[in-house]
């Protein structure tokens, strides 16, 4: 088989679909620390940079949300999690911080990810979407 004529390095974005986009930035905003990029409220988008990514958040019930729910398998989203890569990666400092905002982290383990072996917790977002948290290499 030949290999292909390009190669891969990295995520460019991730799309969500969410049910109120002012719940979700107050999480991916204030929580994270995501910044706004661009708004286009005609398409019901919010695209968000994380780091050298971008998060977009699309209205469920907009053209982009409706859209993918209608071609979704079942009708609704499909994803398990992603994963942001974090610095530094305190886990007590981590529980704290999302205990002041409401938020209740998973188990801490070591996982292994795109940079190897790495400190890991489990959160969800308003809209019930899992993310990983997973700090360098340990």
């Amino acid at each position: 088989m030949d290999a292909p004529a390009f190669s891969i390095s990295g995520i460019d974005h991730i799309v969500l679909r969410v049910q109120d986009v002012t719940r979700a930035l107050e999480f991916y905003r204030d929580t994270l620390g995501c910044t706004v990029e661009r708004e286009l409220q005609g398409q019901g988008l919010t695209q968000l940079r994380a780091g050298r990514s971008l998060i977009d958040l699309v209205t469920a019930d907009g053209p982009l949300g409706g859209r993918a729910a209608r071609g979704a398998p079942g009708g609704g989203p499909n994803l398990e999690h992603f994963c942001l890569t974090i610095a530094p990666f305190d886990e007590a400092a981590l529980r704290a911080h999302f205990a002041a905002h409401g938020i209740e982290a998973g188990e801490g383990a070591t996982r292994y990810g795109a940079e190897g072996e790495g400190s890991s917790i489990y959160i969800e977002d308003p809209d019930g979407n899992r993310l990983e948290l997973k700090g360098a290499r340990a």
